[in-house]
């Protein structure tokens, strides 16, 4: 399975600093991770007193530059980063076995841990696709060290180009070191909550407007979106655990007082978008169930309409068979005088076809006299 231990795969140990090997991969590695080699490497940046003195262009010119200045820290940007380049910065940074089947594995849960003085952060980011009414979520990995940032990113989102801009733009809060990166990550994630929330809101207003209009449509809608507020809850409730985490270790670590109270800031955003996501999830409810009562209504009504229709054309039956009843008496009558045998008792009697006619009269009044008073007529 592609979650066993990557550890034993690569034979990766925590004491292990030899150089990388150039191919060496083992035959029993998932095919996903036997791929040639690459470098998913998209920027990284040295950093001194807040202010950028190197780019390098590889991972082995990040290890150059870091051993010139070891005074620096570096933050190194991975996309979709090979296992290659995961083992070879967890070799550089002695980074923790399963941090890094984490990392390499990834579709991890937002967890918060700490391997000794390294900070292993698993964030779910999350945006809002406009055009196709949409939340895309996606999966963020940060190591944070005493010199090192490592972000990886496994999909599109979240674009951590901006948020490094930002941070060379305030060379004072980049001074603050690895941890106001890590600060400002949390921070550019959770501010793309705001709008996840605002676009969840309004499909739940369409949602509403289609159930009071009878869309029959607006189940499947509604269920689909109660599972995207879910994976939603999923991303932004741990988070809450990750940054009580985090404040947790303000004194231990002797975290700047600046950073804290950035990092109150992003904490309060995440209770804000937590406690609407949990509205959410109730006002789903409370639609579903007032679809189901209007759908149980619409079904009553249309039953109650057959009943009718049924009711009456029960009635209609009812009076054809009684007028087909009340005219069969004079036809049988009729009939049996009308087969014409050479002997018959009533032929040569004067009072024969008076009789006649008068037995038909009487059998169609009676017939009709019942149906009347059974309301079949």
């Amino acid at each position: 399975m592609a979650e066993r231990r990557i550890s034993d795969l690569f034979a990766l140990r925590r004491a292990t600093h030899a150089p990388m090997a150039a191919a060496a991969v083992p035959p029993d590695v998932p095919a996903a991770y036997a791929r040639p080699p690459r470098s998913s490497l998209i920027d990284a940046g040295l950093y001194r007193d807040g202010v950028r003195v190197a780019s390098p262009r590889s991972l082995d010119e990040v290890y150059a530059v870091m051993e010139a200045d070891p005074e620096a820290f570096v933050w190194v940007g991975l996309y979709r980063p090979s296992a290659e380049d995961v083992l070879s910065l967890a070799r550089r940074f002695d980074l923790h076995e399963l941090a890094v089947e984490d990392a390499i594995v990834a579709h991890q849960r937002p967890k918060l841990e700490r391997y000794d003085d390294t900070l292993f952060v698993v964030l779910n980011a999350a945006r809002y696709l406009d055009h196709d009414e949409v939340v895309e979520f996606g999966e963020l990995h940060v190591f944070v060290g005493p010199s090192f940032v490592i972000t990886m990113r496994h999909s599109e989102s979240p674009d951590l180009s901006g948020i490094r801009a930002m941070l060379e733009a305030d060379p004072e809060l980049l001074a603050l070191g690895p941890e106001a990166v890590l600060y400002a990550v949390l921070d550019a994630v959770v501010d793309e909550y705001s709008p996840v929330v605002a676009g969840l809101e309004n499909d739940i207003d369409e949602i509403e407007s289609q159930v009071f209009d009878g869309d029959p449509a607006v189940s499947r809608r509604i269920y689909e979106l109660s599972q995207e507020v879910f994976a939603f809850r999923r991303a932004t409730q741990p988070l809450i655990a990750i940054l009580a985490g985090l404040a947790a270790g303000f004194e231990k670590y002797h975290v700047d007082e600046e950073l804290r109270r950035y990092l109150r800031d992003v904490a309060d955003h995440t209770a804000r978008a937590a406690e609407r996501v949990d509205g959410f999830q109730l006002q789903l409810r409370d639609i579903l169930t007032l679809n189901a009562t209007l759908v149980a209504q619409q079904q009553n009504e249309e039953m109650r309409q057959l009943s009718r229709s049924g009711h009456e054309q029960n009635n209609e039956i009812k009076k054809i068979s009684a007028w087909a009843a009340i005219l069969f008496a004079p036809t049988l009558v009729g009939t049996i005088y009308g087969m014409n045998f050479a002997y018959m008792p009533e032929l040569d009697w004067r009072l024969g076809y008076p009789l006649a006619l008068t037995l038909m009269g009487l059998v169609c009044l009676t017939l009709y006299l019942v149906f009347k008073r059974r309301d079949w007529l």
